[in-house]
Protein backbone atom coordinates (compact mmCIF):
# COMPACT_ATOMS: atom_id res chain seq x y z
CA UNK A 1 0.00 0.00 0.00
CA UNK A 2 1.24 3.55 -0.58
CA UNK A 3 2.87 5.30 2.08
CA UNK A 4 1.27 8.39 1.18
CA UNK A 5 -1.82 7.20 3.13
CA UNK A 6 -2.11 7.85 6.94
CA UNK A 7 -1.31 4.63 8.89
CA UNK A 8 -2.42 5.33 12.15
CA UNK A 9 -5.82 7.35 13.98
CA UNK A 10 -4.98 11.19 13.68
CA UNK A 11 -4.31 13.16 17.48
CA UNK A 12 -7.95 14.44 16.83
CA UNK A 13 -10.96 15.20 19.52
CA UNK A 14 -13.31 15.60 16.67
CA UNK A 15 -14.84 13.19 13.90
CA UNK A 16 -11.93 11.89 11.66
CA UNK A 17 -12.37 13.30 7.96
CA UNK A 18 -12.62 10.08 6.44
CA UNK A 19 -16.02 8.84 8.31
CA UNK A 20 -18.31 11.04 5.94
CA UNK A 21 -17.04 9.03 2.39
CA UNK A 22 -17.54 5.79 4.70
CA UNK A 23 -21.00 6.97 5.74
CA UNK A 24 -22.21 7.79 2.20
CA UNK A 25 -20.20 5.05 0.93
CA UNK A 26 -22.42 2.96 3.27
CA UNK A 27 -25.74 4.30 2.06
CA UNK A 28 -25.45 3.81 -1.35
CA UNK A 29 -24.07 0.07 -0.66
CA UNK A 30 -26.84 -0.96 1.37
CA UNK A 31 -29.68 0.67 -1.02
CA UNK A 32 -28.38 -1.95 -3.25
CA UNK A 33 -28.43 -4.74 -0.71
CA UNK A 34 -31.64 -3.81 0.65
CA UNK A 35 -33.06 -2.99 -2.67
CA UNK A 36 -32.47 -6.65 -4.47
CA UNK A 37 -33.15 -8.19 -1.02
CA UNK A 38 -36.34 -6.77 -0.73
CA UNK A 39 -38.11 -8.07 -4.20
CA UNK A 40 -36.14 -11.74 -3.65
CA UNK A 41 -38.99 -13.78 -2.58
CA UNK A 42 -41.31 -11.77 -4.30
CA UNK A 43 -39.64 -12.18 -7.67
CA UNK A 44 -39.23 -16.17 -6.96
CA UNK A 45 -42.73 -16.69 -6.15
CA UNK A 46 -44.36 -13.93 -8.78
CA UNK A 47 -41.90 -13.44 -11.75
CA UNK A 48 -39.75 -15.86 -12.35
CA UNK A 49 -39.94 -17.47 -15.75
CA UNK A 50 -38.18 -20.61 -17.54
CA UNK A 51 -35.87 -20.26 -20.40
CA UNK A 52 -38.82 -20.50 -22.66
CA UNK A 53 -40.55 -17.38 -21.05
CA UNK A 54 -43.41 -19.92 -19.07
CA UNK A 55 -43.69 -19.44 -15.32
CA UNK A 56 -41.42 -21.46 -13.20
CA UNK A 57 -42.57 -19.91 -10.16
CA UNK A 58 -41.16 -21.33 -6.77
CA UNK A 59 -43.12 -22.34 -3.50
CA UNK A 60 -43.17 -20.05 -0.88
CA UNK A 61 -41.04 -22.46 1.25
CA UNK A 62 -38.85 -23.46 -1.19
CA UNK A 63 -38.74 -19.18 -1.79
CA UNK A 64 -38.43 -18.44 2.20
CA UNK A 65 -35.21 -21.41 1.77
CA UNK A 66 -33.17 -20.33 -1.00
CA UNK A 67 -33.70 -16.47 0.73
CA UNK A 68 -31.97 -17.84 3.85
CA UNK A 69 -29.52 -19.41 2.13
CA UNK A 70 -28.35 -16.44 0.33
CA UNK A 71 -28.77 -14.26 3.61
CA UNK A 72 -26.04 -16.67 5.30
CA UNK A 73 -23.80 -17.20 2.48
CA UNK A 74 -23.56 -13.45 1.88
CA UNK A 75 -22.77 -13.50 5.74
CA UNK A 76 -20.14 -16.35 5.91
CA UNK A 77 -17.64 -14.88 3.42
CA UNK A 78 -16.87 -11.84 5.99
CA UNK A 79 -15.13 -14.63 7.53
CA UNK A 80 -12.66 -14.96 3.94
CA UNK A 81 -12.70 -10.70 3.66
CA UNK A 82 -11.50 -10.09 7.63
CA UNK A 83 -8.31 -12.75 6.94
CA UNK A 84 -7.68 -11.14 3.47
CA UNK A 85 -8.10 -7.51 4.96
CA UNK A 86 -6.32 -7.93 7.99
CA UNK A 87 -3.10 -10.65 6.67
CA UNK A 88 -2.72 -9.54 2.99
CA UNK A 89 -4.40 -6.71 1.77
CA UNK A 90 -5.50 -4.60 4.14
CA UNK A 91 -9.29 -3.13 4.43
CA UNK A 92 -8.61 -0.28 1.89
CA UNK A 93 -8.07 -2.79 -0.81
CA UNK A 94 -10.24 -5.99 0.18
CA UNK A 95 -13.56 -3.43 0.51
CA UNK A 96 -12.14 -1.53 -3.24
CA UNK A 97 -11.59 -5.20 -4.81
CA UNK A 98 -14.65 -7.05 -3.62
CA UNK A 99 -17.31 -4.18 -4.36
CA UNK A 100 -16.50 -4.92 -8.24
CA UNK A 101 -17.22 -8.73 -8.12
CA UNK A 102 -20.17 -7.05 -6.04
CA UNK A 103 -21.23 -4.57 -8.94
CA UNK A 104 -20.88 -8.08 -11.10
CA UNK A 105 -23.72 -9.69 -9.45
CA UNK A 106 -25.96 -6.68 -9.79
CA UNK A 107 -25.09 -7.01 -13.55
CA UNK A 108 -26.18 -10.60 -13.58
CA UNK A 109 -29.35 -9.21 -11.85
CA UNK A 110 -30.06 -7.27 -14.33
CA UNK A 111 -29.98 -9.39 -17.36
CA UNK A 112 -32.83 -11.62 -15.67
CA UNK A 113 -35.13 -9.52 -18.14
CA UNK A 114 -32.84 -8.88 -21.23
CA UNK A 115 -34.31 -10.37 -24.13
CA UNK A 116 -31.07 -12.24 -25.60
CA UNK A 117 -31.35 -15.62 -27.15
CA UNK A 118 -27.50 -15.82 -27.06
CA UNK A 119 -27.77 -14.90 -23.21
CA UNK A 120 -30.28 -17.30 -22.71
CA UNK A 121 -28.72 -19.99 -24.51
CA UNK A 122 -25.58 -19.39 -21.71
CA UNK A 123 -27.75 -19.13 -18.90
CA UNK A 124 -32.06 -18.98 -18.17
CA UNK A 125 -33.51 -16.66 -15.67
CA UNK A 126 -32.48 -18.92 -12.71
CA UNK A 127 -29.09 -19.09 -13.95
CA UNK A 128 -28.64 -15.52 -14.03
CA UNK A 129 -30.59 -15.38 -10.67
CA UNK A 130 -28.33 -17.75 -9.10
CA UNK A 131 -24.95 -16.28 -10.51
CA UNK A 132 -25.93 -13.07 -9.44
CA UNK A 133 -26.39 -13.96 -5.88
CA UNK A 134 -23.66 -15.95 -5.74
CA UNK A 135 -21.21 -12.92 -6.59
CA UNK A 136 -23.14 -10.13 -4.64
CA UNK A 137 -23.00 -12.76 -1.51
CA UNK A 138 -18.91 -12.83 -2.14
CA UNK A 139 -18.55 -9.29 -2.75
CA UNK A 140 -20.75 -7.98 0.19
CA UNK A 141 -19.75 -10.55 2.34
CA UNK A 142 -16.50 -9.58 1.60
CA UNK A 143 -16.53 -6.41 2.59
CA UNK A 144 -19.48 -6.13 5.94
CA UNK A 145 -16.42 -7.16 8.33
CA UNK A 146 -13.84 -4.77 7.02
CA UNK A 147 -16.53 -1.39 6.59
CA UNK A 148 -17.66 -1.67 10.21
CA UNK A 149 -13.94 -2.26 11.04
CA UNK A 150 -12.55 0.33 8.68
CA UNK A 151 -14.76 2.61 11.04
CA UNK A 152 -13.64 2.19 14.06
CA UNK A 153 -10.24 2.08 12.66
CA UNK A 154 -10.35 5.65 12.29
CA UNK A 155 -10.77 6.69 16.08
CA UNK A 156 -8.34 6.72 18.58
CA UNK A 157 -7.79 7.16 22.18
CA UNK A 158 -8.47 11.11 22.33
CA UNK A 159 -12.00 10.11 20.17
CA UNK A 160 -13.10 7.45 21.47
CA UNK A 161 -15.69 8.47 22.80
CA UNK A 162 -17.34 9.43 19.97
CA UNK A 163 -16.88 6.04 18.81
CA UNK A 164 -21.24 4.87 19.91
CA UNK A 165 -22.59 7.17 18.33
CA UNK A 166 -20.67 7.19 15.19
CA UNK A 167 -22.12 3.52 14.61
CA UNK A 168 -24.89 4.71 15.56
CA UNK A 169 -25.17 6.98 12.34
CA UNK A 170 -23.41 4.90 10.51
CA UNK A 171 -26.11 2.58 11.51
CA UNK A 172 -28.46 5.46 10.90
CA UNK A 173 -27.20 5.45 7.00
CA UNK A 174 -27.47 1.60 6.78
CA UNK A 175 -31.42 2.43 6.85
CA UNK A 176 -31.51 5.90 5.07
CA UNK A 177 -30.37 3.41 2.02
CA UNK A 178 -32.74 0.97 2.93
CA UNK A 179 -35.75 2.99 3.27
CA UNK A 180 -35.72 4.24 -0.07
CA UNK A 181 -34.99 0.88 -1.38
CA UNK A 182 -37.41 -1.29 0.32
CA UNK A 183 -40.15 1.33 -1.16
CA UNK A 184 -38.94 1.84 -4.66
CA UNK A 185 -37.51 -1.21 -6.02
CA UNK A 186 -41.04 -3.72 -5.16
CA UNK A 187 -42.44 -0.47 -7.29
CA UNK A 188 -39.59 -0.92 -10.11
CA UNK A 189 -40.30 -4.46 -10.36
CA UNK A 190 -44.40 -4.23 -10.44
CA UNK A 191 -44.56 -1.72 -13.29
CA UNK A 192 -41.01 -2.27 -15.02
CA UNK A 193 -39.79 -5.67 -14.84
CA UNK A 194 -36.88 -7.57 -12.57
CA UNK A 195 -34.37 -6.00 -15.03
CA UNK A 196 -34.76 -2.27 -14.05
CA UNK A 197 -35.62 -3.68 -10.54
CA UNK A 198 -32.31 -5.34 -10.29
CA UNK A 199 -30.38 -2.92 -12.41
CA UNK A 200 -31.04 0.30 -10.06
CA UNK A 201 -29.29 -1.14 -7.27
CA UNK A 202 -26.44 -2.34 -9.10
CA UNK A 203 -26.13 1.60 -10.58
CA UNK A 204 -26.22 2.24 -6.63
CA UNK A 205 -23.86 -0.14 -5.96
CA UNK A 206 -21.38 1.38 -8.42
CA UNK A 207 -21.71 4.90 -6.80
CA UNK A 208 -20.81 3.42 -3.47
CA UNK A 209 -17.46 2.68 -4.94
CA UNK A 210 -16.78 5.52 -6.17
CA UNK A 211 -17.69 7.55 -3.19
CA UNK A 212 -15.41 5.27 -1.01
CA UNK A 213 -12.55 5.59 -3.59
CA UNK A 214 -12.90 9.62 -3.16
CA UNK A 215 -12.26 8.98 0.45
CA UNK A 216 -8.92 7.19 -0.05
CA UNK A 217 -6.74 10.08 1.12
CA UNK A 218 -9.18 10.57 4.19
CA UNK A 219 -8.85 7.52 5.44
CA UNK A 220 -6.14 5.86 8.47
CA UNK A 221 -5.43 2.62 6.22
CA UNK A 222 -4.29 0.55 8.85
CA UNK A 223 -1.40 -1.84 7.56
CA UNK A 224 -2.31 -5.73 6.75
CA UNK A 225 -0.36 -7.79 8.95
CA UNK A 226 1.22 -10.61 6.89
CA UNK A 227 2.09 -13.99 7.84
CA UNK A 228 2.67 -12.93 11.37
CA UNK A 229 -1.05 -12.24 11.16
CA UNK A 230 -1.78 -15.99 11.48
CA UNK A 231 0.61 -16.51 14.39
CA UNK A 232 -1.07 -13.90 16.25
CA UNK A 233 -4.66 -14.46 15.34
CA UNK A 234 -4.79 -18.12 16.22
CA UNK A 235 -2.73 -18.63 18.90
CA UNK A 236 -3.41 -18.54 22.93
CA UNK A 237 -4.25 -14.95 23.20
CA UNK A 238 -6.19 -14.72 19.93
CA UNK A 239 -8.02 -18.02 20.15
CA UNK A 240 -8.76 -16.91 23.71
CA UNK A 241 -10.41 -13.59 22.21
CA UNK A 242 -12.48 -15.28 19.68
CA UNK A 243 -13.90 -18.13 22.28
CA UNK A 244 -14.53 -15.77 24.82
CA UNK A 245 -17.21 -14.27 22.17
CA UNK A 246 -18.28 -16.90 20.86
CA UNK A 247 -21.41 -17.88 23.50
CA UNK A 248 -22.63 -14.56 22.70
CA UNK A 249 -22.71 -14.86 19.09
CA UNK A 250 -24.53 -18.15 18.84
CA UNK A 251 -27.28 -16.52 21.16
CA UNK A 252 -27.47 -13.43 18.42
CA UNK A 253 -28.16 -16.36 15.84
CA UNK A 254 -31.40 -16.43 17.46
CA UNK A 255 -32.08 -13.09 17.14
CA UNK A 256 -31.02 -12.81 13.54
CA UNK A 257 -32.96 -16.34 12.78
CA UNK A 258 -36.32 -14.18 13.98
CA UNK A 259 -34.97 -10.97 12.00
CA UNK A 260 -34.52 -11.43 8.90
CA UNK A 261 -37.84 -13.56 8.37
CA UNK A 262 -39.38 -9.87 7.89
CA UNK A 263 -38.02 -10.53 4.08
CA UNK A 264 -39.63 -13.84 3.59
CA UNK A 265 -42.26 -15.22 5.74
CA UNK A 266 -43.33 -11.97 7.09
CA UNK A 267 -43.62 -10.66 3.28
CA UNK A 268 -45.68 -13.84 2.60
CA UNK A 269 -47.89 -13.16 5.59
CA UNK A 270 -48.39 -9.19 3.98
CA UNK A 271 -50.26 -11.09 0.47
CA UNK A 272 -52.89 -12.12 3.01
CA UNK A 273 -53.78 -8.54 5.42
CA UNK A 274 -55.82 -5.56 4.41
CA UNK A 275 -52.57 -3.66 2.54
CA UNK A 276 -54.78 -0.24 2.85
CA UNK A 277 -53.38 1.21 5.11
CA UNK A 278 -53.33 5.61 6.11
CA UNK A 279 -54.56 5.93 2.76
CA UNK A 280 -52.05 3.98 1.02
CA UNK A 281 -52.57 0.63 -0.62
CA UNK A 282 -49.21 -0.62 -0.28
CA UNK A 283 -47.13 -3.55 -2.04
CA UNK A 284 -46.63 -6.59 0.55
CA UNK A 285 -42.55 -6.41 -0.11
CA UNK A 286 -42.72 -2.66 0.44
CA UNK A 287 -44.67 -3.09 4.34
CA UNK A 288 -40.69 -3.95 5.20
CA UNK A 289 -39.90 0.04 4.63
CA UNK A 290 -41.24 0.50 8.34
CA UNK A 291 -38.35 -1.08 9.88
CA UNK A 292 -35.12 1.46 8.23
CA UNK A 293 -37.78 4.40 8.93
CA UNK A 294 -38.49 3.39 12.46
CA UNK A 295 -34.86 2.87 12.75
CA UNK A 296 -34.38 6.30 11.53
CA UNK A 297 -36.21 7.98 14.60
CA UNK A 298 -35.07 5.00 17.07
CA UNK A 299 -31.28 5.75 16.69
CA UNK A 300 -31.44 9.16 18.09
CA UNK A 301 -34.54 8.67 20.25
CA UNK A 302 -32.87 5.71 21.86
CA UNK A 303 -29.37 7.91 21.82
CA UNK A 304 -30.67 10.90 23.43
CA UNK A 305 -33.84 9.92 25.80
CA UNK A 306 -34.32 6.32 26.12
CA UNK A 307 -30.48 5.56 27.32
CA UNK A 308 -30.26 8.77 29.92
CA UNK A 309 -33.33 7.89 31.48
CA UNK A 310 -32.80 4.29 31.45
CA UNK A 311 -29.79 4.55 33.03
CA UNK A 312 -30.69 6.70 35.85
CA UNK A 313 -33.00 3.27 37.12
CA UNK A 314 -30.14 0.57 35.73
CA UNK A 315 -26.70 0.53 34.23
CA UNK A 316 -27.43 -0.40 30.87
CA UNK A 317 -23.74 -2.51 29.88
CA UNK A 318 -23.94 -3.62 26.29
CA UNK A 319 -24.96 -7.05 27.36
CA UNK A 320 -28.12 -5.89 29.03
CA UNK A 321 -29.29 -4.01 25.69
CA UNK A 322 -28.82 -7.41 23.94
CA UNK A 323 -30.52 -9.02 26.61
CA UNK A 324 -33.75 -6.55 26.38
CA UNK A 325 -33.74 -6.89 22.35
CA UNK A 326 -33.74 -10.46 22.89
CA UNK A 327 -36.83 -10.30 25.13
CA UNK A 328 -38.75 -8.01 22.54
CA UNK A 329 -38.29 -10.13 19.65
CA UNK A 330 -40.03 -12.47 21.78
CA UNK A 331 -42.87 -10.13 21.68
CA UNK A 332 -43.16 -9.22 17.98
CA UNK A 333 -43.43 -13.01 16.81
CA UNK A 334 -46.22 -13.53 19.14
CA UNK A 335 -47.93 -10.42 17.57
CA UNK A 336 -47.15 -11.99 14.20
CA UNK A 337 -48.20 -15.15 15.23
CA UNK A 338 -51.58 -14.07 16.61
CA UNK A 339 -51.80 -12.42 13.71
CA UNK A 340 -51.12 -15.67 11.43
CA UNK A 341 -54.11 -16.83 13.58
CA UNK A 342 -56.34 -14.11 12.58
CA UNK A 343 -55.55 -14.96 8.78
CA UNK A 344 -56.48 -18.46 9.43
CA UNK A 345 -59.77 -17.92 10.34
CA UNK A 346 -60.67 -15.62 7.72
CA UNK A 347 -59.37 -18.42 5.20
CA UNK A 348 -61.85 -20.83 6.60
CA UNK A 349 -64.90 -18.15 6.53
CA UNK A 350 -63.77 -17.43 3.09
CA UNK A 351 -63.27 -21.17 1.98
CA UNK A 352 -67.01 -21.62 3.47
CA UNK A 353 -68.32 -18.96 1.72
CA UNK A 354 -66.01 -19.56 -2.17
CA UNK A 355 -66.68 -23.52 -2.42
CA UNK A 356 -70.88 -23.74 -2.77
CA UNK A 357 -69.90 -20.78 -5.68
CA UNK A 358 -67.23 -22.78 -7.22
CA UNK A 359 -69.29 -26.08 -7.36
CA UNK A 360 -71.98 -24.26 -8.51
CA UNK A 361 -69.44 -22.93 -11.59
CA UNK A 362 -70.24 -19.33 -10.87
CA UNK A 363 -66.59 -18.16 -10.94
CA UNK A 364 -65.61 -16.30 -13.84
CA UNK A 365 -62.22 -17.76 -14.19
CA UNK A 366 -60.42 -15.48 -16.91
CA UNK A 367 -61.73 -12.64 -14.52
CA UNK A 368 -60.30 -13.61 -11.08
CA UNK A 369 -56.84 -14.56 -12.86
CA UNK A 370 -56.97 -11.28 -14.23
CA UNK A 371 -58.04 -9.85 -10.61
CA UNK A 372 -55.52 -11.32 -9.40
CA UNK A 373 -52.19 -10.57 -11.04
CA UNK A 374 -53.29 -6.58 -10.73
CA UNK A 375 -52.61 -7.67 -7.07
CA UNK A 376 -49.33 -9.14 -7.51
CA UNK A 377 -50.75 -12.68 -6.96
CA UNK A 378 -49.63 -14.15 -10.20
CA UNK A 379 -48.79 -17.77 -9.18
CA UNK A 380 -52.34 -17.96 -7.70
CA UNK A 381 -53.20 -17.35 -11.13
CA UNK A 382 -50.90 -19.88 -12.55
CA UNK A 383 -52.26 -22.40 -10.13
CA UNK A 384 -56.12 -21.21 -10.79
CA UNK A 385 -55.39 -21.62 -14.78
CA UNK A 386 -53.50 -25.11 -14.39
CA UNK A 387 -56.25 -26.68 -12.17
CA UNK A 388 -59.20 -25.77 -15.18
CA UNK A 389 -56.78 -27.17 -18.10
CA UNK A 390 -56.19 -30.26 -16.13
CA UNK A 391 -58.59 -32.78 -18.25
CA UNK A 392 -60.26 -34.44 -15.40
CA UNK A 393 -64.55 -36.51 -15.70
CA UNK A 394 -64.99 -34.15 -12.59
CA UNK A 395 -64.62 -30.37 -11.98
CA UNK A 396 -61.42 -29.91 -10.30
CA UNK A 397 -63.15 -27.97 -7.71
CA UNK A 398 -60.89 -28.57 -4.45
CA UNK A 399 -57.73 -27.79 -6.79
CA UNK A 400 -59.69 -24.52 -8.11
CA UNK A 401 -60.66 -23.29 -4.32
CA UNK A 402 -56.99 -23.31 -3.02
CA UNK A 403 -55.82 -20.68 -5.26
CA UNK A 404 -58.73 -18.55 -4.88
CA UNK A 405 -59.19 -18.89 -1.12
CA UNK A 406 -55.07 -17.70 -0.72
CA UNK A 407 -55.46 -14.78 -3.11
CA UNK A 408 -58.93 -13.88 -1.44
CA UNK A 409 -60.48 -12.37 -4.59
CA UNK A 410 -63.05 -14.36 -6.72
CA UNK A 411 -64.70 -12.42 -9.58
CA UNK A 412 -68.50 -14.20 -10.26
CA UNK A 413 -69.83 -14.70 -13.69
CA UNK A 414 -72.48 -11.96 -13.14
CA UNK A 415 -69.84 -9.18 -12.59
CA UNK A 416 -69.74 -9.25 -8.70
CA UNK A 417 -66.38 -9.60 -6.99
CA UNK A 418 -66.34 -11.97 -3.01
CA UNK A 419 -63.07 -11.36 -1.67
CA UNK A 420 -61.64 -12.38 1.77
CA UNK A 421 -62.42 -10.25 4.95
CA UNK A 422 -58.18 -10.15 5.66
CA UNK A 423 -56.63 -8.51 8.94
CA UNK A 424 -54.84 -5.10 8.93
CA UNK A 425 -51.42 -4.88 8.03
CA UNK A 426 -51.14 -2.88 10.95
CA UNK A 427 -50.71 -6.32 12.85
CA UNK A 428 -47.27 -6.52 11.32
CA UNK A 429 -46.41 -3.09 11.07
CA UNK A 430 -46.75 -3.27 15.11
CA UNK A 431 -44.34 -6.60 15.07
CA UNK A 432 -41.89 -4.35 12.88
CA UNK A 433 -42.44 -1.59 15.63
CA UNK A 434 -40.93 -3.79 18.74
CA UNK A 435 -38.60 -5.89 16.60
CA UNK A 436 -36.73 -2.68 15.44
CA UNK A 437 -36.28 -1.80 19.24
CA UNK A 438 -34.88 -4.93 19.29
CA UNK A 439 -32.39 -4.27 16.27
CA UNK A 440 -31.18 -1.22 18.06
CA UNK A 441 -30.40 -3.40 21.14
CA UNK A 442 -29.09 -5.94 19.89
CA UNK A 443 -27.48 -5.16 16.43
CA UNK A 444 -25.73 -1.54 16.77
CA UNK A 445 -24.88 -2.65 20.57
CA UNK A 446 -23.08 -5.53 18.95
CA UNK A 447 -21.08 -3.73 16.05
CA UNK A 448 -19.79 -1.46 18.85
CA UNK A 449 -18.85 -4.20 20.82
CA UNK A 450 -17.50 -7.06 18.90
CA UNK A 451 -15.48 -4.05 17.72
CA UNK A 452 -13.99 -2.44 20.65
CA UNK A 453 -13.63 -6.69 22.02
CA UNK A 454 -10.93 -7.14 19.23
CA UNK A 455 -7.72 -7.11 19.71
CA UNK A 456 -5.94 -4.69 17.26
CA UNK A 457 -4.66 -7.16 14.84
CA UNK A 458 -7.81 -9.23 14.29
CA UNK A 459 -10.62 -6.42 14.20
CA UNK A 460 -12.31 -7.78 10.61
CA UNK A 461 -12.08 -10.97 12.07
CA UNK A 462 -13.81 -10.37 15.33
CA UNK A 463 -16.25 -8.23 13.21
CA UNK A 464 -16.51 -11.45 10.53
CA UNK A 465 -17.80 -13.71 13.43
CA UNK A 466 -20.23 -10.97 14.66
CA UNK A 467 -22.09 -10.71 11.02
CA UNK A 468 -21.27 -14.94 11.02
CA UNK A 469 -24.08 -14.83 13.69
CA UNK A 470 -26.39 -14.11 11.27
CA UNK A 471 -25.44 -16.58 8.67
CA UNK A 472 -25.70 -19.39 10.95
CA UNK A 473 -29.22 -17.47 12.22
CA UNK A 474 -30.12 -18.20 8.44
CA UNK A 475 -28.96 -21.55 8.15
CA UNK A 476 -31.21 -22.76 11.10
CA UNK A 477 -34.27 -20.79 9.30
CA UNK A 478 -33.62 -22.60 5.72
CA UNK A 479 -32.76 -26.01 7.52
CA UNK A 480 -36.39 -25.51 9.58
CA UNK A 481 -38.08 -24.91 6.24
CA UNK A 482 -36.27 -27.69 4.39
CA UNK A 483 -36.86 -30.43 7.10
CA UNK A 484 -40.46 -29.42 7.19
CA UNK A 485 -40.84 -29.22 3.07
CA UNK A 486 -43.27 -32.19 1.63
CA UNK A 487 -42.77 -33.84 -1.38
CA UNK A 488 -44.50 -31.08 -3.24
CA UNK A 489 -42.28 -28.23 -1.80
CA UNK A 490 -44.57 -27.14 0.56
CA UNK A 491 -43.82 -26.73 4.40
CA UNK A 492 -45.48 -28.97 6.90
CA UNK A 493 -44.87 -26.55 9.71
CA UNK A 494 -48.14 -24.06 8.35
CA UNK A 495 -49.81 -20.91 9.83
CA UNK A 496 -49.38 -19.63 13.02
CA UNK A 497 -47.79 -23.12 14.37
CA UNK A 498 -44.77 -21.40 12.29
CA UNK A 499 -44.50 -18.36 13.75
CA UNK A 500 -45.11 -19.90 17.66
CA UNK A 501 -42.45 -22.66 16.56
CA UNK A 502 -40.33 -19.48 16.04
CA UNK A 503 -41.19 -17.53 19.66
CA UNK A 504 -40.81 -20.62 21.85
CA UNK A 505 -36.99 -21.06 20.10
CA UNK A 506 -36.30 -17.08 20.76
CA UNK A 507 -37.91 -17.53 24.45
CA UNK A 508 -35.45 -20.42 25.01
CA UNK A 509 -32.62 -18.30 24.11
CA UNK A 510 -33.35 -15.19 26.10
CA UNK A 511 -33.71 -17.40 29.22
CA UNK A 512 -30.36 -18.93 28.57
CA UNK A 513 -29.00 -15.43 27.64
CA UNK A 514 -28.60 -14.37 31.36
CA UNK A 515 -25.98 -16.35 31.96
CA UNK A 516 -23.61 -14.49 30.07
CA UNK A 517 -24.76 -11.34 31.11
CA UNK A 518 -23.92 -12.47 34.57
CA UNK A 519 -20.45 -14.74 33.05
CA UNK A 520 -18.50 -12.09 30.56
CA UNK A 521 -15.96 -9.78 31.47
CA UNK A 522 -15.48 -7.41 28.77
CA UNK A 523 -11.76 -5.47 27.90
CA UNK A 524 -11.33 -2.81 25.57
CA UNK A 525 -8.95 -2.02 22.64
CA UNK A 526 -8.34 0.99 20.54
CA UNK A 527 -6.24 1.00 17.32
CA UNK A 528 -3.42 3.66 18.88
CA UNK A 529 -3.52 1.44 21.79
CA UNK A 530 -2.06 -1.89 21.11
CA UNK A 531 -2.46 -3.43 25.05
CA UNK A 532 -5.84 -3.72 26.26
CA UNK A 533 -7.28 -1.49 28.74
CA UNK A 534 -10.04 -3.05 31.15
CA UNK A 535 -13.56 -1.53 30.45
CA UNK A 536 -14.92 1.10 32.17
Amino acid sequence: MSTTYRTAPIETKGIPAGIPYIVGNEAAERFSFYGMKTILVVFMTQYLLSAQGQPNYMTDTQAREWMHLFVASAYFFPVIGAIIADAFLGKYVTILALSVVYCAGHLCLALIDLPSAALSATLDPKGWMVAGLVLIAIGSGGIKPCVSAHVGDQFGHANKHLIEKIFGWFYFAINFGSFFSTLFTPWLLKNYGAGWAFGVPGILMALATFVFWMGRNKFTHIQPRGLRYFGETFGFSGLKSIFKLVPLYLFVAMFWSLYDQGGSAWVEQAQQMNLHFMGIVWLESQVQAINPLLILIYIPLFAYVIYPLASKVIKLTPLRKILIGFALTVVSFAIAAYAQGLIEKEEARFDETILPMVLRGDVDVAATCKAMRAEEQNSCAVELETACAKPTDNPPYTAMAKPIIKAGVAVMKDGTTQRANWPTVGWQLLAYVVITAAEVLVSITCLEFSYTQAPPQMKSLIMSFYLLSVSLGNLFTAAVNRFTMDASGNSTLIGANYYWFFTKVMIGATVLFIFVVVLYKPREYLQDDPGAAPAQ
